[in-house]
């Protein structure tokens, strides 16, 4: 279900009544910053060994906290999951179903920063909304910086509390230099601050008529200063640029004006530097706000989180830009906390955590109980070195099609990711769905579904998924 505008009030005043007249707690709230990344991988920073990028200031995060290796996106797709993040809730129950333009709907939403506004906290948005086109200010932030759309990656334009600000430099530059304006300001109260860089996304190439080309022509432009990192350094390719694409049917369908799959239609090796070029402003600013904190001694009551909203593919299965599938390089993202009081240094966390555990996970940090309605869980916690025998074996993913990318037009999914199994089953599709044993197939080469000895396993996961589907938010 979507929540509607009358309901939405009502939650909000749920989740606070507890707090109604109570103030803060005796120990001080700590603050929070949220460093969001667009189509970052979970491979490509240096602690999740990386071969050759420099991201020294990201990896601090991860020596002196926590590094999720299982980390997955639950939509692998820009406007979705960004509500995923923000209400801890399935795309299918906070409504946010493609990038498709859904500005006001997103105004409805109820996110974390919202909710911890109401409990005491001042709170930030530095950078890309992406919820529809409309860069104006949505409800529970005190401080608003956001740009219309995709933004650019130079000189932007952008609504600094509910003023048009133009902007010259790299835009990853320009939203580190809004941030740490935020954090330096003086306050007596505990911070919230959520950044969602334009970085990685590429810059859509525009014809003369101002509509967008092919996207396969997107370009990434990184920062001046980075334009020749790596340029001597080869890029590594997962097993999977090989796949023959038997056993994907969907993926072999022919579509008018694109050749068919293969390792020449993947990323090319100049691209991925690109991207990679990008990145290193991302970690000079988180290496600002890091040294900030540090100075005036509020690191260590800072939560620090970072993430990524989906992955990218570098040819695995043929592709390129189409990173809307359920495969591993498009669900698994990065995902690092550091909290030195609960946190110790170098923790390495392999259960599931999901991009709706932020949310509760963020409210349970800043002393809230987890907000109704929600389908995540805290990953409290796990941070803490638990290993609650009830956490999830098995979550959802969904992607509702959209008409972007042509190759992927009518490929809408649901799909249920095991310890051992991926099944993914198509909306529009017959006879196309996939099942992969990721225990003796990582790289999701062979699918196994009309193999006569998985029929039981098809028929439980087949039950399971449905059951996620239809069960309510808690």
């Amino acid at each position: 279900m979507e929540f509607g505008k009358v309901i939405r009030p009502l939650l909000l005043a749920s989740i606070l009544l507890p707090y109604a007249g109570r103030g803060y707690s005796a120990a001080p709230a700590p603050n929070i910053i949220v460093i969001l990344v667009d189509d970052l991988r979970w491979d490509e920073i240096g602690c999740a060994g990386h071969p050759f990028v420099r991201t020294p200031n990201i990896d601090r995060l991860a020596n002196e906290g926590a590094r999720f290796r299982n980390a997955f996106s639950t939509t692998p797709l820009c406007s979705p999951v960004r509500a995923c993040l923000l209400t801890g809730m399935y795309t299918h129950h906070h409504g946010i179903l493609d990038n498709t333009d859904r500005s006001s709907q997103s105004h409805q939403l109820t996110t974390f920063p919202w909710a911890l506004h109401e409990r005491g906290y001042e709170t930030a948005y530095v950078g890309k909304w992406h919820m529809g086109n409309d860069d104006t200010r949505r409800p529970g932030f005190d401080y608003w910086v956001s740009m219309k759309g995709q933004g650019t990656s130079f000189d932007p334009v952008l609504n600094v509390n509910d003023q048009e600000q133009s902007f010259s430099g790299h835009t990853t530059d320009v939203l580190n230099e809004l941030a740490l304006d935020f954090v330096r300001r003086p306050r007596s109260k505990p911070f919230c601050l959520y950044v969602a860089h334009k970085a990685l996304h590429p810059e859509l190439v525009q014809r003369d008529d101002g509509s967008l080309s092919d996207p396969t022509a997107s370009q990434f432009l990184a920062a001046t200063r980075h334009r020749k990192l790596y340029a001597d350094d080869a890029i590594p390719r997962r097993l999977n640029v090989l796949d023959k694409l038997d056993g994907k049917p969907a993926l072999q369908r022919p579509v008018n004006g694109l050749p068919p799959l293969s390792q020449t239609t993947g990323t090319s090796d100049e691209t991925v530097r690109d991207r990679l070029r990008m990145l290193a402003a991302v970690d000079e600013g988180v290496g600002q706000l890091l040294r900030e904190l540090e100075e005036d001694g509020r690191l260590e009551r800072t939560i620090f989180v970072f993430t990524s909203d989906h992955g990218y593919w570098y040819g695995e299965h043929g592709l390129s830009v189409e990173r809307r599938l359920a495969y591993e390089e498009g669900i698994r993202i990065p995902l690092l906390v550091r909290y030195p009081p609960l946190v110790p240094s170098g923790r390495l966390i392999d259960e599931f955590s999901l991009s709706i555990d932020l949310a509760p996970t963020m409210l349970e940090l800043g002393g809230m109980e987890t907000m109704p309605a929600m389908d995540g869980r805290s990953l409290v916690p796990l941070l803490k070195g638990g290993r609650p025998t009830d956490w999830r074996t098995s979550f959802l993913i969904e992607y509702n099609s959209d008409i972007v990318y042509p190759r992927i037009k009518n490929m809408g999914y649901r799909a249920l990711r095991t310890e051992r199994w991926k099944y993914i089953r198509f909306n529009d599709l017959e006879d196309m769905d996939e099942l992969y044993d990721l225990k003796l197939d990582p790289y999701e080469l062979h699918n196994v579904i009309n193999q006569p000895e998985n029929i039981t396993v098809l028929d439980i996961l087949r039950m399971e998924l449905d059951s996620l589907w239809n069960a309510p938010s808690r």
